[in-house]
């Protein structure tokens, strides 16, 4: 008989640090902001795309975000892109990225 093999355990320590470049990607939606009443808030209408589970016809969705404007740019009808943050309030789990375009 053959002596039992040792078995050799080392335990692997890793630590994960996080820096800007390793974030991953970040969630970007573009849609049109629908009110700007609010103090440094505005509400967003998004559209999403969904395929029916039945008849695989797609239809379209929406959503109203609402969405941390600091400057306060934005006015009602701009398209504008928004990108998803920690939460900000109840409420706000989005911050404005740019104003695509502007309404004149």
């Amino acid at each position: 008989m053959a002596p039992a093999a040792q078995k050799t355990t080392a335990k692997k320590t890793t630590k994960a640090t996080t820096t800007v470049s390793n974030r991953g990607r970040r969630v970007e939606l573009q849609g049109e902001v629908v009110a700007n009443k609010m103090q440094k808030t505005i509400s967003v209408l998004v559209y999403r795309m969904i395929k029916h589970d039945k008849y695989g016809k797609f239809i379209r969705k929406s959503s109203v975000i609402k969405a941390h404007d600091e400057k306060q740019v934005s006015k009602v009808g701009d398209i504008v892109r928004i990108y998803e943050t920690k939460p900000l309030s109840k409420t706000k789990r989005w911050s404005l990225a740019e104003v695509v375009t502007t309404v004149k």
